[in-house]
């Protein structure tokens, strides 16, 4: 038995949790009526968090049936509902009677804790698979994005076509990325950067609260992965099967710990995290300490190639794949970056004497995600992004310019 809501007595109150967008009429405004009743046409009050008050009309009202909505001339106490003809409204604002002006608490929204840089594709690769790969494109999906997405902050650069866009993590970015892809996007993204604040002269980082239920077996591993990146446990108590684990935890020390999570626990770790404040920076974090193995040439990579070169690392790349200079396509088995020919082709001469060759042994091409391709780069790398492709590259394709700009940094 469920019981049926609680519906307070009294003139119209209405807070508005969540937004829409629509080309046709604009900014729609979401919420549940806490008290009274909401009309079409009715003449409300909507209340803004620095204290002023603005009269306005509601224009039409929909509430929320499965998937999609219906339109209603009215909605009542408990209704969840979208309100449109309401303009200047931020998430908290309160909508009540216009005679009887009663304001709810305020909820807020989590700031941003990390940015990445957005840029067009200026590989040699660009506008091959991608419908979209302008620097205007790019920019009116980030702004349109920012009508709906209220985490989301983007700043425009010194540079044309580059955007930094901040959001609340990796997956919040991720997800905007994966869905510009699939409507046919291309662009390239950068390192994601934590954001650091200075509080009363000390360099302070953001810190989440981050909540992990695990199978008690594997409890270990997961303590050691978080402690690892300075997270500090707060609570360990079991819940039915599973134990729960409470840290507190750096911004920093969350890009890459999913994956890491998931392999170390076969799968089985749920993981939330949520932002708390910001506390003094908790110092220096083990990173990804193997180089990137780079390709010399375009054109397609080699069976052969790999083959004699399998002992400098570990390849991205399959025979066939077509590649171009400055791709990154592995990672090297030590810390530094080298440049590998994966295009070279076995000689075909009879000099070579019959049957000596062994077969090619390749070890499969390590896949990523979109995620650990994210948590994957260096600063000095970008993530190319097709609809069809996800690939990493140097921001400097060019070998000796490279070098150049290694040198000017230090």
């Amino acid at each position: 038995h469920i019981p049926a809501p609680k519906i307070d007595e009294g003139t119209l109150q209405m807070q508005i949790t969540s937004l829409d967008y629509s080309s046709f009429v604009g900014r729609i405004a979401i919420g549940r009526v806490k008290r009274g009743t909401i009309k079409v046409n009715q003449q409300i009050a909507l209340m803004k968090a620095d204290g002023s008050v603005k009269k306005m009309k509601v224009k039409e009202l929909h509430t929320f049936e499965g998937l999609g909505k219906a339109s209603v001339e009215e909605a009542f106490a408990g209704d969840i509902c979208a309100v449109t003809g309401i303009d200047d409204f931020e998430i908290g604002d309160t909508i009540s009677d216009v005679e009887n002006q009663e304001a709810l608490p305020r909820i807020s929204i989590d700031e941003p804790t990390m940015n990445m840089l957005f840029t067009i594709n200026n590989s040699p690769f660009f506008g091959k698979e991608g419908k979209f790969v302008t620097s205007r494109h790019l920019r009116d999906r980030l702004m349109k994005e920012t009508e709906k997405n209220l985490a989301l902050r983007v700043e425009p650069t010194d540079s044309e076509d580059k955007f930094l866009v901040y959001g609340r993590g990796i997956l919040h970015l991720s997800v905007l990325i994966e869905t510009m892809r699939r409507e046919g996007y291309e662009l390239q993204v950068g390192q994601p950067q934590v954001i650091f604040k200075e509080i009363d002269g000390v360099k302070c980082e953001p810190i989440e609260t981050l909540v992990v239920d695990v199978p008690q077996e594997t409890a270990g591993k997961v303590i050691e992965l978080a402690t690892q990146r300075k997270g500090e446990l707060l609570i360990m108590e079991p819940k039915g099967d599973l134990q729960h684990l409470e840290f507190n935890i750096p911004s920093r020390g969350l890009i890459g710990l999913r994956n890491n999570m998931l392999t170390a626990t076969q799968g089985e770790a749920i993981m939330n995290h949520r932002f708390t404040s910001y506390e003094p920076f908790k110092g220096t974090m083990p990173g990804r300490t193997n180089g990137s193995l780079i390709s010399m040439e375009g054109g397609q990579c080699t069976a052969y190639a790999i083959d004699k070169l399998q002992d400098r690392g570990t390849f991205f790349v399959d025979p066939g794949d077509e590649l171009y200079t400055g791709q990154v396509i592995g990672e090297n088995s030590r810390d530094n970056d080298i440049v590998v020919n994966v295009q070279k082709g076995k000689k075909l001469t009879n000099m070579r004497a019959s049957g000596s060759d062994d077969n090619v042994r390749i070890v499969p091409a390590k896949k990523f995600s979109l995620e650990e391709s994210m948590e994957y780069i260096q600063k000095d790398e970008y993530l190319e992004i097709t609809p069809k492709s996800i690939r990493m590259r140097k921001i400097y394709l060019d070998e000796g310019e490279r070098t150049r700009m290694a040198k000017k940094d230090a």
